[in-house]
C-alpha cells in the first residue's frame, strides 16, 4: 500500500520521512477527573504489554516501550502482521491475554516470561494486538496529524481479524463508558484529545481513568519465607524521587509456589550488602538486591505515610526501566 492509496485530505500535511528504526510511545497521565468533552475521544484501557510494530517489507520488529525486541514472543502475532497490504508502517498497540471476558496481565505474564518461538506457539496462551494509533505509514510521518486522522488511516492501512484487532472509541461519553468499563472489571478508560498530534512521552493529551489502584514499582529486596512457604516471604518495593529510591512498602500476595522458587534465585543473583532505599526500612530480616527489576502492584490506596495498602503482585514487567519509576499522582 502506498501514499496514493488513501484519500487526499487524510494525508495532509503528512511529511515524508523514512522508516524510523524507533519512536518513543506517548504515555498517558493519570487523572481522577472523569468528563465528557466533545472533542475527546474514550478508549478502553487494556491490562497488558505496550507493543510498537514497525514493518519495513519483510522485517517485523515487535518493540516494548523501552525497546526491547519481543518478536520471539509474539510469534502468531509477527506472522499476522508480514500478512497485511501494509508494507511500510509504525503502529501502537498493546498485546493481551484474556481470563473469560477480561484481559489478564497475570495470565500474559506466563507468556511474557517465553523468549522462543516455537515454546511461544506451545504455551497455550492465545494472545491478541489491539492497535490503536498510526505513526507512519507508506514513507508519511503522521504523527503530526489530528488523532481522529491517524485512527482512521490505522483502519484503512491493515485488515483486522484475530490475532489483530482495532480500538475502537467512543465520542463525548466519557464517564458513562468509565461506568460501563468498571462494572465489566476492565482496567479503566483512556481519555484522548481528538485532535492532538503524537507526542513522544507523557502528555496530558493522554490521560488515565483508572478502576482499580496500580503501577510500577521497583524491588529492593525481600524477606525470608516463613512456615511451609518457601523461596520468599516479600518483595521490598519502591520508586524513584529526586533521584532516590523510596519505600513504598512490601508485597507478599500473587505469588504461586512455582514463582516463589523461580524468582528466588534470580533474586539471590541480585543480593548486595546495603540497602538501595533511602531511607532504609526497617524490615526484620531484610536482604537487599540490585534494584533493576520492576514489579506490576495492585493495591487500595496510598497510606498518608507513602505506603501501599493491601498490595497484591500482578506480575512483572519488561517494558520500563527501574530508573523511569516514579510514583504515581493525579494530575
Amino acid at each position: 500500500m502506498t501514499a496514493k492509496d488513501f484519500p487526499a485530505k487524510a494525508i495532509e500535511g503528512a511529511e515524508a520521512a523514512a522508516h524510523p528504526e524507533w519512536r518513543a510511545p506517548m504515555l498517558a497521565v493519570l487523572t481522577e477527573e472523569r468528563f465528557s468533552k466533545p472533542d475527546w475521544i474514550f478508549e478502553r484501557k487494556f491490562d497488558g504489554e505496550r507493543i510498537l510494530v514497525f514493518r519495513e517489507g519483510e522485517n517485523i520488529r515487535l518493540l516494548t516501550r523501552n525497546r526491547k525486541d519481543v518478536s520471539a514472543t509474539y510469534p502468531d502475532l509477527a506472522e499476522a502482521l508480514t500478512r497485511q497490504p501494509a508494507q511500510d508502517f509504525v503502529a501502537d498497540g498493546e498485546v493481551v491475554a484474556f481470563e473469560g471476558k477480561v484481559t489478564s496481565f497475570a495470565r500474559l505474564q506466563k507468556r511474557m516470561q517465553i523468549k522462543n518461538p516455537a515454546d511461544a506457539r506451545a504455551s497455550g496462551i492465545p494472545v491478541f494486538f489491539y492497535l490503536f494509533d498510526l505513526l507512519h505509514i507508506s514513507g508519511r510521518n503522521v504523527e503530526g496529524l489530528p488523532l481522529r486522522r491517524r485512527k482512521h488511516l490505522l483502519k484503512q492501512a491493515l485488515h483486522f481479524h484475530d490475532p489483530l484487532r482495532y480500538t475502537p472509541h467512543r465520542n463525548e461519553a466519557g464517564e458513562k463508558y468509565f461506568r460501563m468499563a468498571c462494572e465489566k472489571g476492565w482496567e479503566g478508560v483512556i481519555a484522548k484529545r481528538a485532535d492532538a498530534p503524537y507526542r513522544h512521552g507523557r502528555s496530558h493529551d493522554w490521560l488515565k481513568f483508572k478502576c482499580a489502584k496500580g503501577q510500577e514499582l521497583v524491588i529492593g529486596g525481600f524477606t525470608p519465607p516463613k512456615g511451609k512457604r518457601t523461596g520468599f516471604g516479600a518483595l521490598l518495593l519502591g520508586y524513584y524521587e529526586d533521584g532516590m529510591l523510596r519505600y513504598a512498602g512490601k508485597v507478599g500476595t500473587g505469588f504461586d509456589d512455582a514463582f516463589l522458587e523461580e524468582f528466588h534465585e534470580r533474586l539471590e543473583e541480585r543480593r548486595r550488602d546495603t540497602s538501595p532505599f533511602k531511607p532504609a526500612p526497617g524490615e526484620a530480616g531484610a536482604m537487599w538486591v540490585r534494584p533493576d527489576l520492576v514489579a506490576e502492584i495492585g493495591f487500595t490506596e496510598w497510606t498518608d505515610h507513602g505506603k501501599l495498602r493491601h498490595p497484591r503482585f500482578l506480575g512483572l514487567r519488561r517494558d520500563k526501566a527501574a530508573e523511569d519509576v516514579v510514583r504515581e499522582r493525579p494530575s
